[in-house]
C-alpha cells in the first residue's frame, strides 16, 4: 500500500526530541481476515496529557487501543512504556503496567453489585476470605475524591448508563491505573453527564495521569484534548496540537473531504397524521410506577418530531410501547388510523413502522448472525427472499451488497461478516440501512447517530431529511441537543414521563430547552408554570 502524503508539520508534532512519552506505539500493524485494521500506525502519548484519537467508523481506533490493552496482539511494531519495550499479552499485563480502559460497550456483570464489579479480578482477601469492608472504603474514598458518586450496593442492572460508566472509571482508579483509555466515553451520556466527564478528565490530567480519548465528537476534542492523532482507513494521517487546528481541519483529516456541520432542509409542509398517541401510559422497567404518564401527541407526514429529554425520563419506555417491545398500561396508539396498541411487532412493521432502536446490541442486531442476515431480518419471509419456505440466498446477497455499498457499511468480509466483529459505528450503519430501506410510513429513530463519525452523521441526517421530504413521518428521540435543534420541525420535551412542552426549533434556545428538560420549566395551555 502506498504511503499517504503526510504534512511534515504534523509529523513534527509527534517526533519532537526530548519529549516525555509515557506510551509509544511504534509502527503498529494488525490484520484480521480481509482487512488491515492498523497499517504501520505510530502514536505517542505524553505524560499528563489528554490525547484524542479521531477517525471514521472502522478506521482502526478501537483496534489500536485494544492492542495497547492486551486484547489483541499486534502483527508488527512495538510498544514502549517510559522508553522501555514492553510485551502486553492480556489485560492483566496492561493493569500491571497501570494501563486501564473504559470500553465502548461496558464490561460489567449485571447481576453483580457496583462494588463487586469494581473489585472483580483483584479482590482483597485474607486467609481466603474476601475483605469487602476494606474494598468498600477504598471505593467510597475514590468516588468522593473524583466526584464519581455511586451506590456500592446497587446492582448494575438497576443503574443508569451514566452510572455504569462511573463504575468503569472507578474500576480503573481502584487498580491505580495512570494511563487511562476512554473508548467513545460520551456516546451513551446526556449533555450534563458529558460536561461532568470532561471535568473529571481535566482533573485526571491535573494529577499527572495520561489519557487516550477515542471520540467522533469534534467539539469534545476541541474542548478537552491537548493533541489529536487522526486515523483514516487504518493509517495515521497525522498528529496535531489542538491549539493550532480547527474542527474543519480535523474533519478533512478524518474523511478526506469537506464536511457540512449544518442540516439543509426545506420548510416543513406536514400532511396527514400517521401516528396518533392518546393518553399513553407505560410501566417502568425499574419500579411498579408508570414511566410514561398520559402522553398524547401525533406525527404527520412530511415532518420530523423530536422527543427531547435527559436520559431516564421515560423515553425508552415510550419507544418500547410504540414499537411493541414493551407493555402499555393505558391509552391507545394508532398508525394510519389502525389501532395497533396490542398488535405484535411484525404487525406494526407491516402496518408501516420502522425502528432504529436505542440499544443496537439488545434490540437492533443478532450479533452472531452475518451482516447479510441482519440486513434481511425484516424481509426474509417476503416472496423476493424465499420460496416455499426456502431462503433465496443469492437474492439475499444481492440485497445486502446493495445496502452495504449505499450506506458505506465497512466490514472485513463483506456480507458474510459476523455482526459481532464489526465496529460499533458500522453496526449502527447496518441498522440504519435496514430500517430506512424498509420504506415505512413512519421511522422511529432513537439516537440514530450514536457512535457515528462526522461524515456518517452528515449522511444519516441527509437520509432522515430525505425520508421527511418524501412524505414519510419521522419520530426522532435524541439526547444530542445539536441534532434536536438542527433536524426537528417540532420538539416535544419529556420530563419524568410527562410531556411538558412543545416547540418549534426557531422559537426556543438551547439554554431554555435545557431548562424544560431538567424540569425547571413546564408549559401548560394557560402558559408557562
Amino acid at each position: 500500500m502506498a504511503k499517504e502524503n503526510i504534512d511534515p508539520a504534523r509529523e513534527a508534532v509527534e517526533n519532537r526530541p526530548g519529549e516525555d512519552y509515557v506510551i509509544e506505539m511504534l509502527n503498529i500493524t494488525k490484520e484480521f481476515p480481509g482487512i488491515r485494521a492498523n497499517d504501520n500506525v505510530t502514536l505517542r502519548l505524553r505524560r499528563g496529557e489528554i490525547h484524542a484519537l479521531l477517525g471514521e467508523n472502522g478506521a482502526g481506533k478501537s483496534t489500536l487501543m485494544s492492542v495497547l490493552f492486551g486484547l489483541y496482539q499486534p502483527d508488527g511494531g512495538v510498544i514502549k512504556k517510559n522508553g522501555e519495550v514492553v510485551k502486553i499479552n492480556n489485560p492483566n499485563d496492561a493493569n500491571d503496567l497501570h494501563i486501564g480502559m473504559v470500553h465502548q460497550h461496558f464490561k460489567l456483570v449485571e447481576v453483580f453489585t457496583v462494588l463487586e464489579n469494581i473489585i472483580l479480578g483483584v479482590e482483597p482477601t485474607s486467609a481466603s476470605f474476601l475483605k469487602k469492608k476494606e474494598a468498600r472504603s477504598k471505593v467510597v474514598a475514590l468516588s468522593e475524591k473524583y466526584g464519581l458518586k455511586v451506590d456500592p450496593d446497587a446492582y448494575i442492572s438497576d443503574i443508569t448508563v451514566g452510572m455504569q460508566q462511573r463504575v468503569e472509571i472507578l474500576k480503573m482508579l481502584y487498580r491505580d491505573n495512570e494511563i487511562l483509555i476512554f473508548d467513545e466515553p460520551t456516546a451513551v451520556l446526556t449533555p450534563q453527564e458529558i460536561d461532568e466527564l470532561m471535568e473529571i478528565m481535566r482533573g485526571f490530567k491535573a494529577e499527572g495521569k495520561s489519557i487516550l480519548f477515542i471520540t467522533h465528537k469534534l467539539n469534545e476534542i476541541m474542548a478537552v484534548a491537548d493533541r489529536c492523532t487522526v486515523l483514516r482507513k487504518g493509517r495515521c494521517t497525522g498528529t496535531v496540537d489542538i491549539a493550532d487546528t480547527s474542527r474543519e481541519e480535523l474533519s478533512r483529516m478524518m474523511v478526506g473531504r469537506e464536511v457540512s456541520f449544518s442540516v439543509d432542509k426545506a420548510p416543513v409542509e406536514p400532511g396527514d397524521t400517521v401516528l396518533e398517541v392518546c393518553g399513553l401510559c407505560a410501566p417502568s422497567r425499574r419500579s411498579k410506577k408508570n414511566a410514561v404518564t398520559n402522553a398524547s401527541f401525533n406525527v404527520r407526514r412530511g415532518e420530523i418530531v423530536c422527543i427531547a429529554g435527559i436520559e431516564g425520563n421515560g423515553q425508552s419506555e415510550l419507544v418500547y410501547a410504540l414499537t411493541g417491545l414493551g407493555p402499555v398500561s393505558a391509552g391507545s396508539i394508532r398508525l394510519n388510523g389502525e389501532d395497533i396498541t396490542r398488535k405484535s411487532i411484525r404487525r406494526r412493521n407491516n402496518a408501516g413502522m420502522a425502528h432504529i432502536p436505542e440499544d443496537r446490541h439488545k434490540d437492533g442486531l443478532i450479533l452472531d448472525y452475518t451482516l447479510e442476515q441482519n440486513l434481511v431480518l425484516k424481509k426474509y419471509f417476503m416472496p423476493r427472499f424465499q420460496k416455499g419456505g426456502f431462503i433465496k440466498f443469492e437474492e439475499v446477497r444481492r440485497f445486502a451488497d446493495g445496502l452495504i455499498d449505499r450506506f458505506d457499511i465497512r466490514s472485513g468480509q463483506g456480507a458474510v461478516t459476523r455482526a459481532r466483529s464489526m465496529s460499533g459505528g458500522n453496526q449502527q450503519k447496518a441498522i440504519v440501512a435496514r430500517e430506512i430501506d424498509y420504506n415505512a410510513d413512519i421511522l422511529i429513530a432513537v439516537q440514530p447517530t450514536r457512535g457515528l463519525d462526522i461524515g456518517a452523521i452528515e449522511y444519516i441526517h441527509k437520509q432522515i431529511v430525505a425520508e421527511r421530504d418524501s412524505g414519510k413521518a419521522v419520530l426522532l428521540v435524541s439526547l444530542e441537543l445539536d441534532e434536536v435543534m438542527n433536524l426537528s420541525d417540532r420538539i416535544i420535551v419529556i420530563y419524568e414521563g410527562e410531556l411538558v412542552g412543545e416547540f418549534r426549533p426557531d422559537e426556543i434556545t438551547v439554554q431554555e430547552l435545557g431548562l424544560y428538560m431538567a424540569g425547571a420549566k413546564k408549559q401548560k395551555s394557560g402558559g408557562e408554570v
